[in-house]
């Protein structure tokens, strides 16, 4: 687990926890709820790169994704934009982790609130959630 001061006028708070824990942004993962032909599930990239919404659409099998509205991703995972964590939602949903994070030993994602970051495994995120890896995200 780490804890660090959440800044509210933080633009980026994935960007934010890279900063405040002192560790590569490469290695700090946020979490997006995508609608992928009508169905939820949900991408999992490093906060300085984009979500590339086809390739999240082909990885969960669909033919279009688009970003999932802020008020249904709170709803559905009980966790509050900024602080979504692909761990522990109210319902599993399909989850794609992006291929770079294989690259690392260990990576840190929502720990389930703003300030909070939990740090493990790509191989433990994905038996947790029971993920897929796939390439899914591009440059900003």
């Amino acid at each position: 687990m780490h804890i660090y001061e959440h800044d509210p006028a933080a633009a980026s708070f994935g960007l934010e926890a890279a900063t405040a824990l002192g560790i590569e942004p490469a290695r700090v993962f946020k979490t997006l709820l995508v609608e992928a032909d009508g169905r939820l599930g949900v991408g999992i990239v490093p906060v300085d790169r984009q979500l590339d919404l086809k390739a999240v659409a082909a990885a969960l099998g669909a033919k279009k994704a688009v970003m999932a509205d802020p008020a249904v991703a709170e709803r559905v995972t009980g966790y509050v934009v900024g602080g979504i964590s692909p761990l522990g939602q109210k319902r599993a949903l399909p989850t794609v982790l992006d291929g770079g994070a294989t690259a690392y030993p260990t990576i840190l994602v929502s720990g389930g609130r703003r300030g909070l970051d939990v740090e493990l495994s790509p191989t433990d995120l994905l038996a947790l959630t029971r993920g897929t890896v796939a390439p899914i995200s591009r440059e900003r």
